[in-house]
């Protein structure tokens, strides 16, 4: 685990070395003091050596200033790096995400994900920056003491340093025990940030039911779990805080009371005690930045862990033989398709059939029968369980893919828009996309008129999830991406049955224009759109029941008929 966590500074060593060396000098700047009080209280003022005395004076004084210089450095360089290493690792995990297959996004919530890549990586920075600097500090400061102290007397020092491992001794103890509260209190805090996450998505929802008592009542049941579990943390925190704390005011104790003893017996002078306890104090202080460090070790550790159990989990990955495809023609097929989401029931039970190119075909069934299942498995989003899916008779799982998904645009019920502008938006069908282009897709779309009558055009912001526009014009925006993308495939997965009928007829336009010459996959709701589809498929609880057209259907007298209301009981 460090190994793996010092490889990110790797980018940033020169920068690590500086902080480093800076932090080193500062540490030998306060070993200075000590030293020179001692020979002022023992030699300058009791002989009377004014010069000297202003001499050693103005020393500590350049010392001092040298030292500021340093700790600006340490303070706004040390902090740099960790700013930079957090950017590295939030921009890694960042496109380790892009490459997890739908179903790590199936099983784990977006505000759990965004606690891990925000308040994790903050945590994780502040190590990064804190942790080895305050580590080195306090060793040389310590080492650096010991070696002095022993110059003054060496009995005296040893007495002292009897107490060191009794702290690492308690520190080690604690160690487990703070490491579990830590890592509690990571995962109720990302169970929070979800449910906030969640409920401010759902906040229409939520005043459009009257629901805000429920949604207060949930909320408080995690936000009673975080704080049951930081509270958790601070008493672990609280008991290593404490029992150091009284292991090194003890120490003090003994340092004065073995110290004034030894003065006593006359083993050490004035100057030399006053130096003594000096160093004692300074002693003291990286003991004391060693326990305020463990609370950021084990909080930067915690977020270290929750961030590699992210980048660990596997990518998707393309079969060692798949290959890009290019002059794709659209022929589809299914052949004993089984499928079962993770941890569920079969989907998709022996499915079979053919999809042929340049045609439309439609999906047509129940809820859960596997209509929108099967757009998925053709985009490829998840493995299948059995069987296969061809695309021009080569298995998909034998084609990557970029190139797979390069090939096939979807419109879907569900449209997402970006907080962006609609350029922005409709720009993510086609990677560098010039604005000739996207205004042509635009007007294909039937939308261009409506973005002119904008104040600002294209470069209107939409808002959060496409706030600013209207059903119609986010699914319009999610059919001119479609356009300009221009793929051989495409995916209609229930793209107007969101819309009223007047919308709905109008968007048919742009679709039917959309589809011409395509390969195209519909996933009907409303029957009336798909009347001449090429073919109409009929899912039924993971089954094929039906295959033929309209017509063909409806002579069958079969489940099609029933849905249509024109079944004819013999």
């Amino acid at each position: 685990m460090l190994k793996r966590f010092f490889a990110y500074y790797k980018p940033h060593k020169k920068l690590f070395v500086i902080d480093t060396i800076c932090a080193f000098l500062v540490s030998a700047c306060n070993l200075v003091y000590p030293m020179i009080a001692k020979n002022i209280i023992n030699v300058y003022v009791p002989d009377k050596k004014l010069q000297l005395l202003i001499v050693w004076c103005a020393v500590l004084l350049l010392i001092y200033v040298f030292k500021a210089v340093l700790t600006y450095i340490v303070q706004y360089w040390g902090h740099l790096l960790g700013v930079r290493i957090q950017g590295d690792m939030r921009s890694a995990m960042f496109a380790h995400l892009q490459k997890l297959p739908f179903v790590y996004f199936d099983n784990n919530k977006t505000g759990v994900i965004m606690s891990r890549m925000v308040n994790d990586l903050f945590n994780i920075s502040e190590l990064a920056h804190h942790g080895p600097e305050d580590l080195f500090m306090s060793v040389i400061s310590i080492v650096g003491a010991f070696v002095m102290l022993a110059t003054i007397d060496v009995y005296l020092t040893l007495i002292v340093f009897v107490f060191i491992p009794v702290l690492i001794l308690f520190a080690v103890r604690n160690r487990k025990r703070m490491n579990e509260s830590f890592m509690q209190m990571r995962k109720e805090e990302a169970s929070v940030n979800a449910d906030i996450e969640t409920t401010v998505s759902g906040v229409r929802v939520t005043k459009a039911y009257g629901s805000a008592d429920y949604v207060q009542s949930r909320f408080e049941k995690a936000n009673k779990g975080y704080q049951k579990a930081r509270g958790g943390a601070y008493k672990s925190m609280g008991i290593f805080g404490a029992g150091m704390g009284f292991i090194s005011d003890f120490l003090y104790l003994a340092v004065l009371f073995a110290g004034g003893l030894f003065f006593y017996y006359g083993l050490i002078d004035t100057g030399e005690f006053a130096a003594y306890i000096l160093f004692i104090a300074m002693l003291l202080n990286p003991i004391r930045t060693i326990v305020t460090l463990y609370e950021e070790i084990q909080s930067g550790a915690t977020g270290f862990k929750r961030f590699c159990e992210v980048m660990d989990e596997q990518p998707e990955r393309d079969a060692p033989d798949a290959v890009a495809i290019e002059n794709v023609k659209g022929d589809i097929e299914f052949k004993n398709v089984e499928f079962a989401y993770a941890g569920k029931e079969e989907v998709l039970e022996n499915v079979s059939f053919f999809i042929p190119h340049g045609k439309t075909t439609a999906l047509v069934g129940g809820s859960g029968g596997g209509k929108s299942t099967v757009c998925h498995l053709i985009l490829h989003f998840y493995e299948l369980n059995g069987g296969a899916i061809t695309l021009d008779g080569k298995d998909i799982a034998k084609i990557t893919r970029g190139a797979l998904r390069e090939k096939i645009g979807i419109v879907a019920q569900d449209v997402f828009i970006f907080d962006g502008t609609i350029k922005e938006n409709i720009a993510f069908g086609k990677a560098g996309a010039t604005d000739a282009e996207i205004e042509e897709a635009a007007k294909r779309a039937k939308i261009h008129d409506y973005i002119e009558t904008l104040p600002e055009g294209y470069d209107t912001w939409v808002g959060e999830r496409g706030v600013q526009l209207s059903g119609g014009q986010r699914q319009r925006i999610s059919i001119a991406r479609a356009f300009l993308k221009n793929p051989p495939i495409l995916i209609l997965d229930e793209a107007t049955s969101a819309l009223d009928n007047i919308t709905e007829t109008q968007i048919q336009s742009s679709l039917n224009e959309l589809s011409a010459g395509r390969t195209v996959i519909a996933v009907a709701h409303r029957l009336s759109t798909i009347r001449h589809a090429d073919q109409i498929i009929v899912l039924e609880h993971g089954r094929v029941e039906e295959i033929g057209t309209h017509e063909e259907l409806v002579a069958k007298n079969g489940r099609y008929a029933e849905m249509l209301g024109e079944k004819i009981n013999a």
